[in-house]
């Protein structure tokens, strides 16, 4: 049944969230339209993620309301009538979305090896990817294309900006002279760090007075603009105030604070003008990936070999061992590859110093 032996007419990919995850998605998308260019792209997406990845072109986009419950199930049955694809890409781990892909019909439905397959997903796959252990998020999604006889892969995101997002991200992070044509853009946009302080997960956020110590460190080793990003909840808003009331008064017309007003493709435009991304295991390290702007990941609660920022891996803060022996008197090597620590307490393992050190090699750095 695999790999194929001609090129299929139609696939599915099913994955509805969350933003980080089908940030790593897209890369197998690219490796797969690269390899099949006639093949017709569906992706069954979450509402939120699809007004990112909607930025791709060529791709048939049908969105849900993950909220819906027993309604949003019929619905996507009727959406589903008289339609079939060759292969379903049943990407997500969950027990809805295996719903869903019980409501797919295709006639290769591919999922995870056994050993990964985790709240039965086996049970609504008919094919499995080839067995592989401990291995980034990505790549477990780059099994797939493997399973499918795609040796080739494609590390390559490239979502096409708005000029409307473009204007926005210009306006925040402004050009100090106009760049001449075909120069490297970055060395003539204000050196700007964006802190994306909040991830959805309360426990792996970072003390917002050590977010300030390092704005006010940027603000006055490195005469860098600060950027503070982030959604509209009060988890957010609350989160950026309690920064900038940490942050002396002189340094505060420095820090530009974004919470809550951006959308998804305007916050990716900003990213891809930024020097560096300063943020927990969230949505926009992986959103900065996407832009190619490295990022300094703040990880002890989840481990960055799994779900770090893709090319970033070597910037992150890297806690989760000594989280490991503190909390779990273990090692990483020791736990389950999907293990988190997320336990009070786990992030005040990061050092203001380390971050900041870590800043100051980066913006050394010259590849």
């Amino acid at each position: 049944m695999l790999p194929p032996s001609t090129p299929p007419n139609s696939v599915c990919l099913l994955r509805l969230s969350a933003i980080g995850d089908t940030c790593h998605v897209v890369p197998l998308l690219r490796t797969l339209q690269h390899a099949w260019p006639n093949t017709h792209f569906t992706w069954v997406i979450g509402r939120a993620e699809a007004k990112l990845m909607g930025l791709l072109p060529e791709i048939e986009f049908i969105t849900l309301n993950k909220r819906a419950g027993l309604s949003g199930l019929r619905q996507f049955k009727n959406i589903m009538s008289g339609r079939h694809f060759d292969i379903l890409l049943h990407l997500q781990l969950s027990l809805r979305a295996s719903l869903l892909a019980w409501q797919i019909p295709a006639r290769i439905k591919l999922g995870f090896d056994r050993a990964r397959a985790s709240e039965g997903q086996w049970l609504f796959t008919n094919a499995q990817i080839n067995v592989r252990t401990r291995e980034h998020v990505l790549d477990s999604f780059m099994g797939f294309a493997t399973s499918l006889g795609i040796s080739e892969a494609r590390y390559e995101w490239a979502l096409p900006l708005s000029e409307a997002a473009l204007q926005y991200a210009a306006q925040l992070i402004p050009s100090t002279v106009d760049a001449p044509i075909s120069s490297q853009l970055s060395k003539y946009l204000l050196p700007t760090l964006i802190i994306s302080p909040c991830s959805s997960h309360v426990m792996r956020n970072w003390r917002p007075e050590r977010y300030a110590a390092v704005a006010v460190h940027a603000i006055t080793e490195h005469g860098m603009s600060v950027i503070l990003t982030g959604g509209p909840g009060d988890i957010e808003r609350n989160m950026a105030s309690a920064i900038l009331a940490a942050c002396p008064i002189e340094h505060r017309k420095h820090i530009i604070n974004q919470v809550g007003k951006d959308t998804l493709p305007e916050m990716l435009a900003l990213l891809s003008r930024a020097r560096v991304l300063i943020a927990p295991d969230t949505g926009p390290a992986h959103m900065a990936t996407l832009v190619g702007t490295p990022v300094i990941g703040l990880y002890a609660a989840t481990n960055p070999a799994r779900s770090g920022p893709y090319h970033s891996r070597a910037w992150c803060i890297d806690a989760f061992g000594r989280a490991a022996a503190k909390f779990l008197n273990s090692t990483p090597e020791h736990l389950p590859w999907v293990c988190k620590i997320e336990q009070v307490g786990v992030m005040d393992l990061i050092t203001v110093q380390e971050v900041c050190h870590q800043l100051d090699r980066l913006l050394k750095y010259k590849p």
